[in-house]
């Protein structure tokens, strides 16, 4: 292949050709970034047009499986229906590229994005826009701005451009940005949680802490969350690493861009008498239907004056007619908003709806929480299993299959808006919209080795039902005992600009969604942002902008925060069918008497309470799963009973010249330890292993094995031991 440009960008070099494959496309790329290569094409059918107010835009981003040397998973060797990278990919390449579009542009338009060949350490969601993008610009097409995305990662608290996915990996930020050499276009955020060891006080020691640590600490989970004046310099600095690029991006492209052919754009003019019409005569009428927060019954209340109007003017086209009214209803919106402060539903610019919540409301299921505020109303469910019940997925850039134990499944039925629409697999918005919750509360999420599900069914909707899954996301997690970092509430914002002058709107509604120039969804604590998700309708955002926006959903946040956490104070958990896992500590030296002879007192305590125990006999950390909470409770009681002394065993006690079986457990240089009868370990050195010379231990035995030994001394706790006769 020969390219055309190479561009030395930050952390990272990408290399152009344009021309050489797919020719009869408007518009190829070809990119190629260390060992990854992807072709973007644009087509657009220039003899059709759509008669509607919106983009024709379709985006398919498309991994192959040879181009990381693999096969299809699965039964089918051949890939089938994209998986859900595919499809957030394809998402976040149109949401970054839509703004480019002038208004008008009607043609049915195709960007596809294939990943021809993968490095492992590749960004493919960067490399993916920056692919499409470049497609775009040289096309025939009559857009010459270039879009790019970066991503921005902190990595022992340094803040890191384009990081590579093992970089990422220690990474407690994970920001996506794309834009133009001006503006922010789309935002996609997330921190990554982490644990932190605390050194505890000597007088802060309890017995849930490991005696036998020569340092007392515990874990804590920390979800990172990152403030508004950090996030706000993270993104300047981001945003002028985008001007370089795309300065960058349209200097090299532009020889290679075709000459732009003529379009057909469809603007669709407004009657002026019928406005005029409406304003005079149907004002009152339209105040009235915008009060109307439901979305059906805000559409049966523009209905009725439509139809009151072309009784009164039957010559009237009905269908220019509902433009006008639309047109009235925007303008009436969006000026009461700046002029009066005040909006449709009455509510101040910074007032959130009022929030009603009600935990574990299904008496059957693991945890569920009802969440409401306004007319937007999510019922989160909690499920909770082992790791075998987790998901298993390969990313094209895997080394190997995947577990995926935290999941938010978001459903969106038509009912919840008022439609008669069949429920279906779940579509590119309720995927993007599961992903988003599920980034703003994993970082937090303490999981101590479970399989965590919530499913979110949204119930009514008017405004940011996936900040309400955030929310109600939550509080499904306390209700059923799940420990978390930090209290996590969302809340979606908008805006209303009008030349200078702006309003920033907090937990907008669908109307406000609609006539309003912002979505910004932003999720986190009471300290700072976990996710956060924005897109442009103007487009492009300044900083100034972004961060009074930011401040205002802060103090959104906190006040939400407050209600939830009263709600939590009320939680009664569903003890009879919780599951429950719970990790304590004992003193090391105690684990043989838990353990018993031969194993049988730890299999009399899971028999009996119906749990499953892990124990690390270094640590002394004994995790307990049950299928309800008695049954964990009555186990822990047991276990800490054989500590204490309160519970008898049966102990193993050894002496000098006995003679018993045991399995060799590890092999080392000097020797091996053997496991004996009752979970005791003892060594027996090389030189007691044969009556000759050997040089290596695993000449004679090997781990697994079970052999006759005798023991021969003790040494304080350990158990010295020789090969039987």
């Amino acid at each position: 292949m020969n390219y055309n440009v190479e561009l030395a960008l930050k952390n990272k070099t990408e290399a152009y050709a344009f021309g050489q494959v797919a020719a009869q496309a408007n518009g190829c790329a070809w990119l190629k970034c260390g060992n990854t290569v992807i072709l973007a094409t644009v087509v657009v059918d220039e003899t059709d047009f759509v008669d509607e107010d919106f983009l024709p835009l379709t985006v398919q981003y498309i991994e192959k499986s040879y181009a990381a040397g693999k096969f299809p998973g699965g039964f089918i060797k051949r890939e089938t229906k994209p998986s859900d990278f595919e499809t957030l990919t394809s998402r976040i390449v149109d949401r970054s590229l839509r703004p480019l579009f002038p208004k008008g542009f009607a043609n049915p338009i195709q960007i596809t994005v294939m990943v021809l060949s993968a490095d492992s350490e590749a960004d493919l969601q960067v490399l993916a826009l920056n692919a499409a993008s470049a497609a775009l610009y040289i096309s025939d097409i009559d857009i010459f701005n270039s879009v790019s995305a970066v991503r921005v990662g902190k990595i022992d608290g340094e803040i890191v451009f384009n990081p590579t996915r093992s970089q990422l990996d220690k990474s407690t930020l994970d920001l996506y940005l794309a834009g133009s050499k001006e503006d922010m276009l789309m935002i996609e955020m997330q921190t990554l949680g982490s644990d932190e060891m605390e050194i505890l006080d000597m007088g802060m020691i309890d017995p849930m802490v490991d005696p036998a640590m020569s340092i007392p600490a515990i874990p804590v989970r920390v979800s990172n969350a990152m403030n508004e004046d950090e996030l706000i310099n993270v993104l300047a600095a981001a945003q002028e690493a985008l001007f370089e690029a795309n300065s960058a991006y349209e200097s090299a492209f532009k020889p290679y861009a075709s000459a732009p052919f003529e379009l057909q754009y469809v603007i669709s003019e407004i009657n002026k008498e019928m406005m005029e019409y409406v304003r005079i005569n149907h004002t009152e009428d339209l105040k009235r239907g915008i009060s109307q927060m439901a979305k059906t019954e805000r559409s049966t209340a523009l209905r009725t004056i439509r139809k009151t109007i072309m009784g009164e003017k039957p010559e009237w086209n009905e269908h220019e007619l509902k433009k006008a009214i639309e047109t009235v209803k925007r303008s009436m919106v969006r000026t009461q908003i700046l002029d009066d402060k005040v909006r449709a539903d009455g509510r101040a610019l910074n007032e959130v709806r009022p929030i009603r919540i009600e935990t574990n409301v299904l008496p059957n299921a693991h945890a569920s929480a009802l969440f409401t505020r306004g007319q937007t109303q999510a019922l989160v469910v909690l499920t909770l299993g082992g790791m075998k019940d987790a998901q298993m997925f390969e990313n094209l850039t895997d080394s190997g299959t995947q577990n995926e134990g935290f999941m938010v499944h978001y459903n969106f039925p038509g009912f919840s808006v008022g439609e008669p629409s069949p429920i279906g697999a779940p579509r590119r918005r309720e995927l993007g919209h599961g992903n988003l919750a599920k980034r703003a509360l994993e970082g937090g999420c303490v999981r101590n080795g479970q399989t965590i599900r919530l499913v979110s069914e949204i119930l009514e909707s008017n405004g940011s039902s996936s900040m309400a899954t955030v929310c109600g996301g939550y509080m499904a997690l306390r209700a059923g005992d799940i420990e978390m970092a930090d209290p996590i509430a969302g809340v979606a914002m908008g805006m209303v600009q009008e030349g200078d002058r702006h309003a920033i709107l907090t937990d907008i509604m669908g109307l406000e969604d609609h006539d309003g120039d912002l979505d910004f969804k932003v999720a986190g604590s009471k300290e700072g942002i976990t996710a956060m998700q924005m897109d442009i309708k103007l487009g492009g955002i300044h900083l100034d902008v972004l961060k009074e926006a930011l401040y205002q959903a802060a103090e959104a946040r906190a006040h939400i925060i407050d209600i939830m956490l009263s709600s939590e104070d009320k939680i009664e958990l569903n003890e009879g069918t919780l599951p429950s896992t719970d990790l304590f500590h004992i003193d090391p030296s105690f684990i043989g008497d838990i353990i018993g002879q031969a194993g049988k007192t730890i299999r009399e305590i899971i028999e009996r309470f119906d749990v499953t125990i892990d124990i690390d006999k270094k640590k002394g950390s004994v995790k307990l799963t049950g299928k309800n909470r008695d049954g964990l409770r009555g186990a822990r009681d047991h276990i800490e009973g054989i500590v204490n002394g309160s519970t008898p065993v049966e102990k193993v006690e050894y002496k000098v010249g006995d003679v018993v079986k045991g399995k060799v457990k590890k092999i080392v240089d000097f020797g091996a330890f053997i496991e004996l009868p009752g979970g005791i370990d003892g060594l027996i050195h090389i030189s007691k292993l044969s009556d000759g010379h050997i040089s290596r231990v695993s000449d004679v035995i090997s781990e697994g094995d079970e052999l006759m030994v005798e023991i021969v001394e003790f040494k304080g706790n350990k158990i010295g031991l020789g090969r039987a006769k």
